[in-house]
């Protein structure tokens, strides 16, 4: 298959289904003045952090080496 006989242009009326909701966020957001570095901080800090134990119960990344550029 060639990808140009694969290629189709997305349809936004059909190939993306959205509920009624979904156009009121996104309108209700787009409405919504930008968030700022400041509120965005003072946002994440309404979050609970998580317990240290769970933090290193965290699996890490795998493999034989070390990551090199």
């Amino acid at each position: 298959m060639k990808s140009s006989s694969s290629f189709r242009l997305l349809d936004l009326e059909h190939d993306l289904p959205t509920t009624r909701e979904d156009v009121l966020a996104l309108r209700k957001a787009r409405e919504s003045r930008p968030l700022t570095f400041a509120a965005y901080l003072e946002f994440l800090g309404n979050f609970t952090p998580p317990p240290i134990s769970e933090l290193r119960a965290r699996k890490g990344p795998t493999g034989s080496r070390p990551f090199e550029l």
